[in-house]
């Protein structure tokens, strides 16, 4: 990233090679460039962490967590609300630096900037909630159950939304009583990481809680394995998640994992089908498609599906792609190469085998056209697998039985939608749907912080996180019972 463009708050964090760990350290391991998507530039140039840095860093938080799980609750709320007020001051600079660095639009930096702000306030909030119950028990005894701390927690991240995606678990986290290690994806360390490290730094957030290490499949496998790491929280592709839940399982880590998802939009004939383009549009397009909760799956009732479909394939030819972080079109690149063929790939094999292309199915450099794809059937890839990309799979169906087993044909569980005019007929398909986010009249990118959020399925191990899950995730029940003399027992 040119000085000139150089956020003053993140300075510390694009020194070249360094790794946080309450002090900005230099790291003892390869240090890669971090390539904005849309120009292929390079922002700053990031030191890839390796196990013996994640060993250091984990015995460390292990140090560090005994005294911040025993300062008071008000002085460790003061914290975050100081942390969301810095990242107030500094909000345009943030915003700017996170769409940048994803290949987001400037709008979309700005919602993680937002979510990031309400995220750290609600972390705050968390201690002023209830730590424990008082338990029924015998004449003369107290019982109660407390939340306690598991120690040290694993947050591992994604590169699609990583401001939000890390903070989320790492704000209650640490507020609850833990420490954290962080490893943000390598592709977005300074969103999934650094920032994060320079807001509660400047804070006040004492050293050696949060410690943050970019790396690759190595260190992430040495957080899993590391015995002073109670909690694996990771978020990010279902085969990356099952090698996490498999290595961390092994060593009795909780895991909670938020994996990928194959989405249904259900739009009824009753709909109002210029409201239920643009849903669809929103639910497929937002960010390039590289949400979780993407809209993968448009089922259209047969006899709305061709207007439907020709709809989209409007509103595709109309959106512009290219350089969204700087304003100059609506839609971004993908994140990188890689993700962009394997696209492609799941497009073409598709038309092979009989979907038909309405829309896009092109690309320069990493910017994909917004796609729209016709006839699409169970068995074809673009059908079964998630995407990932700017696609609209539109699917027909001809009765409401029909598509509520084409929306639940598939291994993943995450978000679901219904559109339709009624919405008793409405609530009762989506009853029927499996899936652990569900709208109806709505697209199925959704997200409010306040929520618990979490899939079922390939979509993850039927946690959540948000709002009133994250007491349960980040912290476990202690039973208490205290009497004023023991009791005299038989033996």
């Amino acid at each position: 990233m040119s000085e000139s463009h150089t956020p003053s708050l993140l300075q510390p964090a694009l020194v070249p090679g360094c790794l946080f760990n309450g002090d900005w350290i230099r790291g003892s391991g390869l240090v890669d460039p971090v390539v904005e998507p849309a120009t292929g530039e390079p922002l700053m140039y990031c030191a890839m962490a390796d196990a013996d840095d994640v060993a250091a860093a984990c015995r460390s938080a292990a140090l560090a967590q005994p005294a911040w799980a025993a300062l008071g609750p008000r002085e460790r709320a003061q914290i975050f609300r100081k942390a969301a007020e810095v990242a107030e001051g500094n909000f345009a600079e943030l915003a700017l630096y996170v769409a940048r660095e994803t290949g987001g639009a400037l709008f979309k930096g700005e919602h993680e900037v937002r979510e990031a702000i309400v995220l750290l306030h609600q972390a705050a909030g968390l201690l002023s909630q209830p730590h424990g119950l008082v338990l029924p028990s015998a004449a003369g005894r107290l019982s109660y159950a407390r939340r306690q701390p598991h120690g040290v927690v694993g947050v591992i991240s994604p590169f699609n939304f990583p401001l939000i995606l890390s903070l989320r678990s790492v704000a209650p986290a640490l507020a609850v009583g833990n420490a954290v290690v962080l490893k943000p994806d390598p592709q977005t360390p300074v969103s999934g990481g650094f920032l994060i490290a320079r807001l509660l730094e400047e804070a006040g957030l004492p050293k050696g809680l949060l410690h943050v290490l970019p790396g690759r499949a190595d260190a992430g496998e040495a957080l899993c394995r590391h015995p002073d790491v109670r909690m694996i929280a990771f978020t990010g592709s279902t085969g990356a998640g099952r090698k996490v839940a498999a290595v961390a399982g092994e060593h009795l880590k909780k895991v909670a994992l938020e994996l990928g998802g194959k989405n249904p939009l259900i739009i009824l004939e009753d709909a109002d089908l210029d409201l239920a383009a643009s849903n669809a549009a929103w639910g497929a397009w937002l960010h390039q498609g590289q949400i979780c909760m993407a809209s993968g799956l448009i089922l259209a009732h047969e006899s709305i599906a061709a207007s439907l479909t020709r709809k989209l394939a409007d509103k595709a030819r109309a959106l512009s792609v290219g350089n969204a972080a700087r304003g100059e079109a609506v839609l971004g690149p993908l994140i990188n190469p890689r993700q962009l063929q394997r696209l492609h790939a799941i497009v073409s094999d598709s038309l092979q085998a009989g979907a038909r292309l309405e829309a896009g199915g092109e690309y320069e450099q990493l910017f994909y056209r917004p796609t729209v794809l016709s006839g699409v059937r169970p068995g074809m890839r673009v059908f079964e697998e998630e995407l990932f990309g700017p696609v609209a799979a539109v699917v027909s169906f001809t009765t409401d039985e029909e598509a509520v087993e084409l929306a639940n044909r598939t291994e993943y569980g995450l978000s679901a939608a219904v559109i339709s005019a009624s919405v008793g007929r409405a609530m009762a398909i989506g009853e029927r749907l499996n899936c652990g986010l569900l709208h109806i009249n709505d697209q199925t990118v959704a997200d409010e912080c306040s929520n618990p959020f979490g899939g079922r399925g390939a979509s993850g191990n039927g946690g959540s996180v948000g709002g009133p899950a994250d007491w349960d995730e980040y912290s476990q029940w202690q039973w208490v019972t205290v009497k004023n003399t023991a009791p005299q027992y038989p033996f």
